[in-house]
C-alpha cells in the first residue's frame, strides 16, 4: 500500500478486491498531482489533532469544529464544508460494496477522498467524516499498532456529524424505529449511526439495543434503509474546478487533456466529468 493511505471498508477484505481500487486511485492521484504542480494551490487547512495532546477522538473532533468555526450543529454540506479546505474529494466504482472510501496524499500534500460511487447519501456523509478523522488525528502523528485506528476515525465521525451537547436531547425518551428515522432527516445521517450514537451516549440498555437490531432485520432495513428516508448524495466540484482551470491555462481540449493524462477521451469524461 502507498503511503499516506487509508481505508473505510469491511473488517476483512481480499487483496484481491484492494488491488484493482489501489491502482486506480494511484492513476488519479498521480493525474492530480500534474495539475496541482502547474496551479499553485494554496496547502489544505487540515490542523494535526494529535491525541497525545487532544486525549481522545471525541476531543479532537470538538477541537476541529472550532478552529473550523462551526457554529451549527447539523453539517449541510460536508463535501463543500471539506472542498473549502483544500480537501479534494472524487468518487468512482469501486466494483465492490465491501470498501467504502480511500484517502491519499498527492506529492503537493494535497489530501483525495475517494468514496465508492454505489454509496447512499448518509453513508456517503459518514464516510467522509470518518476519512476526515483520519486525515486530522493519524496522518501525520504515526499512531503506535496497537492503536484502534479504525475505530478511533469512527468516534470522530460521529461526534463531528452528531455533536453530544446537541444531540442528546433528540434522544431523551422513548427511541424507536420510527423516531431514529425522525432524526435520520434532522442530521443527515443513517438510523444505524444514530441508534449506535444512542447507545455510545448511554441511552440504551443492551437489550433495547438488540430488540432494535431485531427490528431492523425483521423489516428488512439493516443493509437498505427505507428509500423515502433517503439522504440526497453531496456533489464534489473542487476537482472538476482545478481541472478545468489547467485545461483553460494550457489552452488544452479535453482530448489533449486526456492525451496529457494517458486515458481515453471516454474515460477522462466518465471519470472527471468534464
Amino acid at each position: 500500500m502507498p503511503p499516506n493511505m487509508t481505508y473505510r471498508k469491511r473488517q476483512v477484505v481480499s487483496q484481491k478486491i484492494l488491488s484493482p481500487i489501489e491502482a486506480q486511485v494511484n492513476i488519479c492521484r498521480l493525474q492530480i498531482n500534474k495539475v496541482l504542480e502547474q496551479l499553485k494551490l494554496e496547502q489544505p487547512d487540515l490542523p494535526v489533532l494529535d491525541l497525545s495532546k487532544y486525549e481522545t477522538p471525541i476531543k479532537a473532533a470538538k477541537q476541529l469544529r472550532k478552529e473550523w468555526g462551526l457554529k451549527e450543529p447539523i453539517i449541510k454540506n460536508l463535501v463543500h464544508l471539506l472542498e473549502s479546505k483544500g480537501i479534494l474529494i472524487t468518487s468512482f466504482n469501486f466494483g465492490t460494496n465491501r470498501v467504502d472510501a480511500q484517502s491519499i496524499l498527492t506529492e503537493t500534500k494535497h489530501p483525495i477522498i475517494f468514496t465508492n460511487r454505489a454509496l447512499l447519501g448518509d453513508r456517503q456523509r459518514f464516510t467522509l467524516a470518518y476519512e476526515l478523522g483520519h486525515l486530522v488525528m493519524h496522518l501525520y502523528t504515526s499512531p503506535s499498532l496497537d492503536r484502534e485506528v479504525s475505530h478511533e476515525a469512527n468516534l470522530f465521525a460521529a461526534e463531528f456529524l452528531m455533536p453530544e451537547k446537541e444531540i442528546r436531547p433528540d434522544f431523551a425518551g422513548n427511541i424507536t424505529v420510527a423516531r431514529l428515522g425522525e432524526l435520520k432527516k434532522k442530521w443527515k445521517v443513517s438510523m444505524q449511526s444514530l441508534l449506535y450514537r444512542a447507545d455510545d451516549l448511554g441511552f440504551l440498555t443492551p437489550n433495547q439495543k438488540r430488540y432494535l437490531l431485531q427490528q431492523f432485520n425483521q423489516m428488512k432495513i439493516r443493509r437498505r434503509e427505507p428509500p423515502e428516508l433517503d439522504i440526497a448524495k453531496e456533489t464534489p466540484i473542487l476537482m472538476k474546478t482545478l481541472i478545468t482551470k489547467y485545461k483553460t491555462k494550457m489552452k488544452m481540449d479535453i482530448t489533449e487533456l486526456a492525451a496529457f493524462f494517458n486515458i481515453y477521451s471516454d474515460e477522462f469524461i466518465n471519470f472527471y466529468g468534464q
